[in-house]
């Protein structure tokens, strides 16, 4: 399965089922941190035991994005 979103996410996967990605961000005075983690245990089917963070790159006004993942 080959997956290319909105936000410019493109993934690869060889395994079906479903998994959760928690977003948080924050402003600190000017300065943004952001985390995009893989909500733990939600993963489903083929995806089960699914962990990991996805990294955000903001370059010239496009998002490019990397899913650094461990499957147990």
């Amino acid at each position: 399965m080959h997956v290319n979103t909105r936000a410019g996410v493109d993934i690869q996967l060889t395994w079906e089922g479903s998994f959760v990605l928690m977003h948080t961000g924050e402003m600190n005075r000017g300065q943004p941190t952001l985390t995009v983690q893989v909500v733990p245990d939600s993963g489903t089917g083929g995806l089960t035991g699914l962990s990991g963070q996805l990294s955000v790159d903001i370059r010239d006004g496009r998002h490019f994005s990397e899913l650094a993942y461990e499957l147990t």
